[in-house]
C-alpha cells in the first residue's frame, strides 16, 4: 500500500513545484514512517545534558562582539499561520504592542526595530531574511516594504519553505479534501530549514556577501533579538552549531530538550512529540533535565554549506510523526499523519555542536492568546532598541475557550490588556469583557458568571473576584 502512497505523494509534490531536496527528504521520512519508526527517544537511552556555560557570565570584548555581529545574518522562521488562534495569515502580522501615539506594532515591526537598533549600535550590516511559506510570503513582504533601508547588498529578504502532502492515517496515501484543497498540504516542520536553504541558494549567497554566521529563531519569539555578545562567544568557540537553552520551570510542559545519547555520547534533541508517554513526567522534571530548547540557533555558514552540499540538503534528522485531522478545526475530519522534523535535531549532525544557557528574556514565544495577553500588558516595556524588557515576573494566564481565537480575544479586550504587573496568575472562567484601566493583582480569579459579563473600567481583580472602583 505504501509504495503506491509514496509514488502518489512524490508526483503531487513534483507537480506543485516542490524542490527536489524537499521531495527526497520527504521520501526518507516516508520510508521511516512505513517501517514503523516513531521517532521516540526513550529515557533509558539518554542522559541529561551537563551543566552549560551561561550567557550572563560571558567575557566578550566589545570589539570581538561587534566583529562577530558584523559577519552575522538574522534568519526568522516565518511560516506559521497562527491557526490555533483562528488566523489564516502570518502570525507575525499580529499586533503585539501599541506605541504611545497609538500605532500598532506587529511582530515583524518589532523585529525590524531590533535589527535596525543593532545595526546602529555596532555598524553591522546584519541582513534580515524570512523563511516564509506560500501562505505567509506576500503579506509579510508587503509589510517589509515599509522599510526601504532593510535590504542589504542585494541579498533577498526571504526564501520559501517547502510543503508536503498530509497522509491518510489508514493507508499513507495523500489525502484528498475537495472542500479546501489547501488543507491537503502541511509544512514539514522547522527541520525544513535545511532543504529550503539548499534549494534557495541562500547559504552560498550569504557567504559570497562576506558573512560567516547565522542566527536563526522563530518570528513569534521577540526575545531572540540580535545579540553581539552571544555572536562573539559563538565565533570564539569555533563550533559549527550552537543552541540556546533556558533553565526549565514547572510551567515548561512543552518544547524540545537536548539530551546525551548513551550509545555514542552525542547530543541529540528530543521534542515533546518524540517523548514516550511513560517518559513524559521524568522528561519534564527540572531536577533531572534542567534545560529546555528555545529554538534559537547559531550556525557557522561554512560548515552548514559543506553539510548541505554533501547531503544535497537531505540531513539525516529524526522523524516526528504527528497525528492530526485534515481540517484542524474539525476533529471529525479525516485522520492524517503529518511528517515533520525539528531544525534543532541537527545538533546530532554537526560534530562539535555546542549549547549555551541564556536568560528567560531570550524566550518570549506567543503560542496562544494566554501568551499574547501577557506580552501586550505592562509586564513588558518596549525599549528604544525594540527589546521587550520584563518589568515584573510574567504571571501565568489561563483563559477559557471564549478567548481562543484572535477575533474573540480582541472583542473581550477592546481597550487593551489589563495591568498584570502586580499579578502572579490570572484565571478567567466564563465570558468576561474587560473595561479600560483594569488592574489584576495576586492570584486573581474571575469566576463563571453564567452569562457574558463585564469587568468595569478601573476595577481591580483579585483572588476574591472583581472589586469595582
Amino acid at each position: 500500500m505504501s509504495d503506491g502512497g509514496l509514488k502518489q505523494a512524490r508526483e503531487k509534490m513534483t507537480q506543485a513545484g516542490v524542490a527536489p531536496a524537499a521531495i527526497e527528504t520527504f521520501t526518507r521520512f516516508y520510508r521511516l514512517l512505513e517501517s514503523g519508526a516513531t521517532g521516540l527517544v526513550r529515557e533509558d537511552d539518554v542522559e541529561p545534558l551537563p551543566q552549560l556555560d551561561r550567557a550572563a557570565d560571558l567575557d566578550v570584548s566589545d570589539d570581538a562582539a561587534a566583529a562577530a555581529l558584523a559577519q552575522t545574518a538574522i534568519i526568522k522562521l516565518n511560516g506559521g499561520l497562527g491557526t490555533s488562534m483562528g488566523m489564516d495569515r502570518a502570525k507575525s502580522l499580529l499586533p503585539v504592542r501599541r506605541t504611545a501615539d497609538g500605532q500598532d506594532l506587529t511582530f515583524l515591526d518589532v523585529i525590524v526595530g531590533q535589527v535596525r537598533a543593532a545595526r546602529a549600535a555596532t555598524g553591522a550590516r546584519l541582513p534580515l531574511l524570512l523563511m516564509n511559506s506560500f501562505r505567509t510570503r506576500d503579506d509579510s513582504l508587503a509589510l517589509l516594504d515599509r522599510y526601504d533601508d532593510l535590504a542589504v547588498d542585494g541579498l533577498p529578504l526571504d526564501f520559501l519553505q517547502n510543503r508536503e502532502p498530509k497522509l491518510r492515517a489508514d493507508d499513507l496515501t495523500p489525502v484528498d479534501w475537495p472542500a479546501d484543497p489547501t488543507l491537503e498540504w502541511c509544512p514539514p516542520g522547522h527541520g525544513d530549514l535545511y532543504p529550503a536553504l539548499h534549494a534557495s541558494g541562500v547559504v552560498r549567497a550569504l557567504l559570497d556577501a562576506g558573512l560567516r554566521y547565522a542566527s536563526v529563531s522563530n518570528s513569534d519569539n521577540l526575545g531572540a533579538a540580535p545579540d553581539a555578545r552571544i555572536a562573539g562567544w559563538f565565533a570564539a568557540t569555533g563550533a559549527p552549531y550552537a543552541a540556546e537553552m533556558c533553565l526549565k520551570t514547572p510551567a515548561d510542559v512543552k518544547g524540545g530538550q537536548l539530551v546525551v545519547r548513551k550509545a555514542d555520547g552525542r547530543i541529540v534533541q528530543r521534542e515533546t512529540a518524540q517523548t514516550h508517554p511513560d517518559d513524559l513526567a521524568v522528561s519534564l522534571d527540572p531536577t533531572r533535565h534542567r534545560y529546555f530548547h528555545t529554538n534559537n540557533l547559531w550556525f557557522d555558514l561554512e560548515a552548514l554549506a559543506a553539510e548541505l552540499d554533501r547531503t544535497g540538503g537531505v540531513l539525516e534528522l529524526p522523524l516526528i510523526r504527528n497525528a492530526k485531522t485534515v481540517d484542524p478545526a474539525d476533529p471529525a475530519s479525516t485522520p492524517v499523519i503529518q511528517i515533520e522534523s525539528a531544525m534543532g535535531a541537527a545538533v546530532a549532525v554537526f560534530e562539535g555542536a555546542t549549547a549555551i544557557e541564556v536568560g528567560r528574556e531570550r524566550f518570549l514565544p506567543v503560542k496562544t492568546t494566554n501568551d499574547l495577553l501577557v506580552l501586550r500588558s505592562d509586564v513588558y516595556a518596549l525599549t528604544d532598541d525594540a527589546r521587550l524588557v520584563a518589568q515584573a515576573p510574567a504571571p501565568l494566564v489561563t483563559l477559557p475557550p471564549q478567548y481562543k481565537t484572535i477575533a474573540r480575544f480582541d472583542e473581550r479586550f477592546p481597550d487593551g490588556a489589563p495591568s498584570l504587573r502586580g499579578a502572579t496568575s490570572l484565571t478567567v472562567e466564563g465570558d468576561w469583557t474587560f473595561g479600560r484601566g483594569v488592574v489584576v493583582e495576586g492570584d486573581a480569579v474571575l469566576g463563571d458568571p453564567g452569562a457574558p459579563s463585564r469587568v468595569p473600567d478601573g476595577a481591580t481583580v483579585t483572588a476574591a473576584g472583581v472589586a469595582a472602583r
